[in-house]
């Protein structure tokens, strides 16, 4: 099981010693491993000369960046930001301050505040990355058993927010003879009969009424001997997937 995370971020704005600092009220939905902005700004700056930005976590008040002395200073930031946090440099003579913050992982979850200083001035903005959403594909924790001619469920849900009509795709395969074979394909909202090798064509379904709830389990109809073995369901969503495994076992034949 793999969980594939996505970042909620809500803007707050806040002024202190007369210094307004401009964020955004948008909420945003960002992937695992993907790029946000985290947005601090002023409408105009007249001068670079006593500016200090400075970008930290709330909670813990590690460093992330900081601008000082009419430069970036990449050496004052934590180990975990290196290469992942940025100034959008070009724009700082601009009064923008934001941060560009890469290869988010689920610890970038919470509060991040960024202070300015300007001569006498000061102010701030706190920006949280509020919510991790995780998208957990999840199958069966124990091995199926079956008899030969046989019906049997192979379980497959994806338990998170998103809307059937946003995944693209979910396929079931089956390793035989070494290799992949496509077991049953999901794709552009319809379930994609004819793409099943011919020794599962016929005998394979969705739930049809459950996949608008995220259910994609699989209906193996008149089991045989050389069924037995791994499934892997994967589900692919944007440029994200993730999948569950599930193993069948025959016990005997059927009575």
């Amino acid at each position: 099981m793999y969980l594939l995370n996505c970042v909620l971020m809500s803007i707050l704005l806040m002024i202190a010693d007369g210094l307004m600092l401009k964020g955004s009220l948008d909420h945003l939905v960002v992937p695992l491993g993907g790029s946000v902005v985290l947005p601090c700004s002023v409408d105009s700056l007249l001068s670079l000369e006593d500016l200090e930005v400075e970008w930290r976590r709330s909670d813990s008040q590690t460093l992330i960046h900081l601008y000082q002395d009419e430069d970036i200073r990449p050496e004052s930031q934590h180990q975990d930001y290196h290469d992942r946090a940025h100034f959008f440099t070009e724009d700082i003579k601009h009064g923008n301050f934001s941060l560009l913050l890469n290869n988010l992982t689920a610890e970038d979850e919470g509060q991040y505040t960024c202070k300015v200083y300007i001569g006498q001035e000061s102010g701030e903005t706190v920006v949280e990355i509020k919510h991790v959403e995780r998208l957990i594909v999840s199958g069966s924790s124990r091995s199926i058993s079956a008899s030969v001619g046989d019906d049997v469920t192979l379980s497959c849900s994806v338990n998170s927010h998103i809307k059937p009509e946003e995944i693209e795709k979910v396929s079931w395969k089956k390793t035989y003879k070494g290799e992949p074979i496509t077991v049953l394909l999901y794709q552009n909202n319809k379930t994609q009969s004819e793409s099943s090798d011919e020794q599962y064509r016929d005998r394979v379904e969705f739930f049809a009424d459950e996949i608008h709830r995220g259910n994609f389990s699989l209906r193996l109809k008149r089991v045989r001997t050389e069924d037995k073995g791994v499934y892997i369901c994967q589900v692919f969503t944007g440029r994200l997937s993730a999948n569950t495994t599930v193993i069948l076992e025959r016990l005997g034949e059927s009575i």
